[in-house]
Parts: structure tokens; sequence; C-alpha cells
């Protein structure tokens, strides 16, 4: 029987370049330059990577990107591993990524940047926001891993600093997972319980992977909202966090953490004992002074002879009442002289007085209108004509 040809279906056909793909390539690094960058609904990413001469079609599945620090986005080089594979329904062969990296920058640097941008525009490190550590707290709350040397350090901070001091552990892990949601749990906790004057949130140094945690946006939003003052001491004093910038106070270290919270009982006493030395010298200066004024009052003369004070405050007021009645006199006769001079000077003004030099003023009966010319008057007028002594009533009979 003759050779027969082998004829494919199309999807028998994708279903074996898939299967001859996936053997050929199982795993592959491939970059490029991100493009039609999708995010669905389902949580899966689908974009393209491209180069100035090609372009591939990329799928990352949400089981695969949960695991991301980053968003991708268009324009980004990546350098992306996965494997190759052909979608059969559309013939289309793409690369299954499981895994992305930045071209130039670490994954968990650029997710640090974008955070950092992010909770910058919200206002979460915003001055405005903070509040200041109080200078002698009685307690205090420590958010950090019971075994590491984090909280040797604050302990040994406080054992040599101020003993009497409460501090109050809330276990927690620092790096790994679940570890940025019981960080920020035991924040949230201490707001709760409310019986704290601060709070230091930390952990020793590590990688960035290590610290990691506390780069975490819960954690950040955790102390943001926190209603007691938060200390962020994360890593060593190069490294910085995310939570550095949202905290009222940045430490370098945990042991600078514990310095800067915990006064020190000895500085604390002595300068207790100055204020009160010079608070005794004030007092021993002001009751000096006291006692000299006091000495000085009981010697015055005023003390000694009270009566004599008294008498000549009275002999004075007997001067001033003599003075007085002086004045009153005096100033009476200056009055009645005044008022004598003024009264001579009307009566020589007055009309009356020429009355009495032998001059008369004729007045028309009832009218009272003086009679300046006799041509005014008629026969039978009524007249009436006022003499220095008396007034005369008159009728008129000749007009001359």
């Amino acid at each position: 029987m003759p050779n027969e040809k082998r004829i494919y279906t199309v999807s028998e056909l994708n279903r074996a370049v898939r299967k001859v793909v996936e053997d050929a390539l199982p795993g592959v690094w491939v970059e490029g330059e991100i493009s039609n960058f999708l995010l669905h609904s389902s949580g899966h990413m689908y974009f393209s990577l491209r180069d100035p001469n090609a372009v591939l079609k990329c799928a990352m599945f949400s089981r695969s990107n949960a695991r991301l620090k980053f968003r991708p986005r268009d324009g980004m080089k990546v350098i992306c591993f996965g494997r190759v594979s052909v979608y059969e329904p559309r013939g289309d062969y793409q690369l299954i990524v499981e895994e992305i990296e930045p071209k130039g920058l670490g994954a968990l640097q650029l997710a640090f940047q974008e955070l950092k941008e992010k909770l910058q525009k919200e206002g979460l490190f915003d001055a405005s926001h903070k509040v200041p550590i109080p200078e002698l707290p009685t307690t205090i709350g420590v958010v950090t891993s019971p075994t590491g040397a984090a909280i040797h350090d604050i302990l040994t901070v406080a054992r040599r600093r101020f003993a009497n001091i409460e501090i109050i552990i809330n276990p927690v892990r620092v790096q790994g997972e679940g570890a940025k949601d019981e960080i920020a749990g035991a924040i949230r906790d201490f707001n709760a319980y409310g019986k704290i004057d601060v709070m230091i949130v930390g952990r020793g140094g590590g990688s960035l992977e290590d610290l990691w945690a506390f780069n975490e946006e819960i954690v950040a939003r955790a102390i943001y909202d926190s209603e007691i003052p938060v200390i962020s001491a994360v890593g060593h004093e190069i490294d910085f966090s995310i939570s550095d910038f949202v905290a009222d106070l940045r430490a370098a270290t945990t042991s600078a953490a514990a310095e800067l919270v915990i006064p020190e009982k000895e500085e604390l006493a002595a300068a207790i004992a100055n204020a009160a030395a010079r608070l005794r010298n004030a007092l021993a200066s002001k009751l000096a002074l006291l006692g000299a004024e006091f000495a000085r009052l009981r010697d015055s003369y005023i003390l000694r002879q009270p009566l004599n004070i008294i008498a000549q405050h009275e002999q004075r007021i007997d001067e001033l009442r003599r003075d007085a009645s002086l004045g009153v006199g005096h100033s009476v006769e200056l009055a009645g002289e005044r008022f004598k001079y003024l009264t001579g000077k009307m009566e020589a003004l007055s009309p009356l007085a020429i009355l009495n030099r032998g001059y008369s003023i004729t007045t028309r009966v009832p009218a009272g209108v003086i009679v300046k010319d006799a041509a005014e008057l008629k026969r039978d007028d009524e007249i009436e004509t006022r003499l220095g002594k008396g007034v005369v009533r008159s009728r008129v009979e000749t007009i001359i």
C-alpha cells in the first residue's frame, strides 16, 4: 500500500508546533521594551516586548505576577524569563513570562521609587503631619523582632540611660512572608492600647530584600495613621526606607532611636540638682533683700514715733485750713471791690442817673413809646413823664 500523505488539521498542527517549541525552548531570558501593556480583570498581564526589528507577544498569569514588587508599564525596558509557547486557537507564538526584572534598575529599587513617589504625592511625607517626640516618656512601645539585635540594642541603651523607663515589646517578624502585616498590625495594636507615649518601629541591618517589609505600603499607612508618635529605625545609617519618610522622626539605627527618646537619668538628676541649687540661691537672695527692707522699715522714724507723724499731719491740716480761710476772705474782699466798681460804672451809664441830673423821659400812654418830637403829639394825648424821682401823667392841651 503506497505511503499516504499525513494531513493535519489546523488545531493538530498548532498543537504539534507548540510541543516542539516548548520542548526546544523550556526557559529563556528575553530583553526588550514593553508596549501595549494590559492588566486584565482576571489579574493576568498581557503585553508585547519589542526591539527595533521585531515584536514578541507575552502573557504573565496572576500566579506569577503576584510576586512582582513593581507595576510594568509601556516604555519600560525589562528582561523577562519564561517559556516559549503557542496559543493554539490563533496559532500565535508567545512568551509565557514567569519573572520580570527592570533593565538597569533592580525590581525592588524600582518598586521603592514608585511607592515613594505615590505616597509623597498623597502627602504622607508632609512635615505638617509630623508630631514632636515627647522629651520625657514614661512608656515606650517597640515593634521589632524579639530575637534580633534591635531589641537588644534598645534594652541596652535603656538600662544604661534610664533603667526606670517602661518598655513594652510587640514582637513581629521583620522580614519574609507576612512580616508587613504583622508590623502594621502591631502599630495599630499599640494605638488601640493607647498607654504608651512613643513608639519605635524598626530592625537591624540587612540587604534591601531583608529590609523590604518596611517599604510596604500597608506599613507606611499604619505609621501615617498612628496617633502615637513613631520613630522609624530601620537598618544602618546609610539605609533609607519608606517608613523613615512617613514616621515622625527617623533614626539612623535602633540604638540611635533609643538614645533620642530615652533621656539619660544622670543628666536629668544633675539638671534637677542644678535647678534646685539655683532656686535655693534665688530664695536666699530674695529673703536677704526682704530682711534688709524689713530692718529699714522697723528702724524708720514713722514706726518709732507714729503719733508724732499724725500730729505733724494734723498741724499741716490746720495750716491748710487757715490758709484756705484767709484766701477765701481775700478773694471775697477783692470780688466785693470789683462788684462796687462795676456797679458804679453801670450807674454812671444808666439813664436813671441822667434823670437825677434834671432830665426826664416822656412816653405816650398806653403804648409806652418815647416821645422825641412834640410834633408826634396832638391835643388830648395822654403822656407819662419819668423824672429823677417819680412819674407824672398828664394830658396835652397845647403843642408849641
